[in-house]
């Protein structure tokens, strides 16, 4: 298998576009069209799992319906190396041109990564992503997501939302169509998402390769003490059934958390104390408090 990543060309595309990334609202980002060749992406669509394959790992909840490969012994021998390739040298020296973040770490694991499909009717609420690794001491800094669908129409949905970091308003929506690579930073704070169900005829679905990239420590402020996994968010003017978990961590989700539209960013900080106290507090000590606490 040819090296599809060609260094210099994918360096000038970082030095030329490092500003843009940098100075992207609401957080450092950027969307690149035909970044790879067709030939290093046909083949991948090629060998793409059916939805009713055992290979993918099901989300189903209020804020999300989406499958997800886990590792990359289950998918296309062709994808894998394809893969393995994004975890190398040039892309990373890629990567951190066009961020500014060094010593980047790729994920042999591909924990969370790989490939991912959506469905009609799926979506994936607005949230911020897990910021440590599940298996490694590593904090997560960049996502690289490379969509992989054809003739996709904007009728159909699936946008890519990137929201304001208090949550007021959606400030780009990105179509997720053929050979377009989308690159953003990891915080705490950089929410994102496509909310509303997927449109697209029966038998389409919404496919892409999500890569995630890690350092070894990270700069103060970037991230929420206790948040354990991926969080959920509401927009303004959404209300979410009665004891909806906001996290995928079972054990710390934060259940029937407000049900007041979010717009303010005193309503973030809300919904982080929330689940700061909800974290840290052992359950038996907070039935105490509800017992100590009934009608009153």
């Amino acid at each position: 298998m040819k090296l599809y990543l060609d260094r210099q060309k994918l360096l000038k595309v970082a030095r030329d576009n490092r500003e843009r990334y940098a100075g992207a609202r609401p957080f450092p980002h950027i969307v690149l069209d035909g970044l790879f060749p067709d030939d290093a992406l046909s083949p991948v669509l090629e060998e793409f799992p059916d939805p009713a394959s055992s290979v993918w790992k099901e989300y189903q909840s209020y804020h999300e319906g989406k499958l997800e490969t886990q590792g990359e012994e289950n998918i296309g021998a062709f994808t894998s190396l394809l893969l393995y390739q994004f975890n190398s040298a040039p892309f990373l020296h890629f990567l951190e041109e066009l961020t500014g973040i060094t010593g980047l770490i790729p994920d042999p694991y591909f924990y969370g990564g790989g490939l991912h499909q959506i469905p009609r009717g799926g979506k994936l609420g607005v949230h911020a992503d897990f910021s440590r690794h599940g298996r490694l001491a590593l904090d997560r800094r960049i996502n690289v997501l490379i969509y992989l669908n054809r003739d996709w129409k904007d009728e159909y949905g699936g946008h890519l939302e990137l929201w304001a970091t208090d949550m007021s308003r959606c400030i780009e929506r990105i179509l997720p169509i053929y050979n377009r690579t989308v690159i953003f930073s990891i915080t705490d704070w950089a929410f994102h998402g496509h909310p509303e169900p997927l449109t697209c005829p029966e038998g389409m679905t919404r496919r892409s390769i999500a890569l995630y990239y890690f350092t070894n420590g990270r700069p103060a402020g970037e991230t929420l003490p206790g948040k354990g996994s991926t969080l959920f968010m509401q927009r303004p003017g959404e209300l979410v059934p009665a004891g909806t978990i906001f996290s995928r961590d079972r054990y710390t989700g934060v259940k029937g958390a407000m049900m007041q539209p979010v717009s303010t960013r005193a309503s973030r900080l809300v919904l982080s104390a929330k689940l700061v106290v909800k974290n840290l507090t052992p359950p038996i000590l907070l039935d105490l408090v509800r017992y100590l606490t009934k009608g009153r």
